[in-house]
């Protein structure tokens, strides 16, 4: 499948570490990766778009003590590396000093990287990416004739694999794979003037057979569709508000992102200096676990060399850890949770779960709002105010009542957080995050 073996890839890394060391670099650290993928869009049962991608790419960064510089190139002939790793020293030259910049420390790097079972191929070539795609748009199509209009339906295949290696001694990569179906069918009521609602639903994973059928991908997101047809406004008020799954992953997003590294030494986060304070409520915990089988969110080293390690990151409502990577972890006088590229495979979990899904959680809130879709970009990480348009569902005693439309949410990240009442059972894995459907005691609606 791929052009370069990991062993070819090794000798690449070899040969740039010991250039740099040649010209006088005191550390260094190259990674080098190849790629392919394939990506195919149906609209209205018509081809829209064919993709096939090839790339590859070699880097390196080269420290000059506490100065460091780094360059890249997709030529891997000698000369080209040569020229590469001369570009990244004399960068490094030139770049002020910073006493937080070095490579990870040796003791900290994976010495055995284990396997996590990420590679899955899948033989899919356009004639059958087409047909899949044709599936999950047709099977949309069918579920009722208010399905009058498409925004397509995709189907992409993603391979690729990577090794990465430093002066401290560390070397190691794997190959991985990623793969996803998806459909965006519109609806309308009927009439060239009749207001038309889109949704959509997709599905991913790193192993083909566990996407979910197209046409059950399709059948749903169409459902979806329809169901926001006749929507209506809400006046303002104060309510209940559930966050559906695919949006709950979006909320604990925005906590990752307040506790992570960049944002705390940066002193632009609205949890600054939280560790060791609640940050949740009681009854939730978070668990960071990098090791899970075939996962988005896996991975046995972070982008530096790290080992990496389950742990749990709130427990009981009070945070423990931060996502720090080596830079950010020296800035914050602190060490590095080998979190370098972001946050691994999340659990949002609580002791106060209904079980049946979305519509256990519904009753169990009553009278409130369930927010399906969000728009814009209304948040501010510094001071924690929050403020997005959305669409969603008015539910009255337990049951969804009519679709609402044309709406604002508003409140503080830290407040909403603290404010998680309950979580659902609907559990649902949205790239390195794994939540169910999250209800917020209270927050502002703004209608008309």
């Amino acid at each position: 499948m791929f052009t370069y073996t990991s062993n070819q890839f090794q000798e690449i890394i070899d040969f740039m570490l010991k250039e740099a060391r040649r010209r006088g670099a005191s550390d260094a650290v190259a990674e080098v990766s190849e790629g392919q993928g394939l990506s195919v869009t149906v609209r209205k049962g018509e081809v829209e778009t064919i993709e096939q991608s090839l790339d590859k790419q070699v880097g390196v960064t080269v420290f000059l003590g506490h100065r460091r510089g780094n360059a890249s190139t997709s030529d891997f002939s000698v000369d080209s590396l040569r020229a590469t790793v001369e570009a990244a020293y004399h960068i490094a030259q030139h770049t002020a000093e910073d006493d937080c910049a070095a490579p990870a420390e040796k003791d900290l790097l994976e010495k055995n990287p284990r396997d996590l079972d990420l590679f899955h191929p899948w033989a899919l070539d356009a004639a059958l990416a087409i047909d899949i795609a044709r599936t999950a748009e047709g099977a949309a199509f069918a579920v009722s004739k208010q399905i009058k209009n498409s925004d397509g339906a995709s189907v992409s295949a993603h391979h690729a694999h990577f090794m990465m290696g430093t002066s401290q001694g560390f070397m190691g990569g794997h190959p991985f794979s990623r793969h996803y179906i998806s459909c965006a069918p519109i609806a309308s009521e009927g009439g060239k003037k009749s207001p038309m609602q889109r949704d959509d639903w997709y599905s991913s994973s790193r192993i083909p057979e566990h996407l979910a059928e197209p046409a059950s991908i399709g059948a749903y997101a169409a459902q979806r569709a329809l169901s926001r047809l006749k929507a209506r406004s809400l006046s303002t008020r104060r309510c209940p508000v559930i966050f559906e799954a695919p949006l709950a992953a979006g909320l604990l997003g925005s906590l990752v992102q307040a506790v992570s590294g960049g944002a705390l030494y940066r002193r632009s986060s609205f949890l600054l200096d939280s560790l060791g304070k609640q940050v949740l409520p009681k009854h939730i915990s978070l668990f960071e676990n990098p090791h899970l089988k075939s996962m988005t969110g896996s991975a046995p080293f972070d982008e530096e060399g790290v080992k990496t390690s389950p742990r749990t990151v709130v427990n009981k409502g009070i945070l423990e850890g931060y996502f720090l990577s080596t830079y950010s972890a020296r800035k914050l006088g602190m060490k590095t949770t080998g979190n370098a590229g972001g946050s691994h495979h999340l659990t949002l979990q609580s002791r106060k779960t209904p079980q049946g899904g979305l519509p256990a959680l519904l009753k169990e809130m009553g009278t409130g709002l369930l927010v399906t879709e969000l728009m814009g970009q209304g948040v501010n990480y510094v001071t924690g105010d929050y403020s997005r348009g959305a669409f969603g569902y008015w539910v009255e005693n337990g049951e969804i009542q009519y679709p609402v439309e044309e709406l604002t949410i508003a409140g503080n990240l830290r407040d909403m957080l603290l404010g998680i009442e309950l979580i659902g059972s609907d559990s649902l894995i949205r790239g390195t995050k794994e939540t169910g459907s999250i209800l917020i005691g209270s927050m502002t609606v703004g209608g008309k």
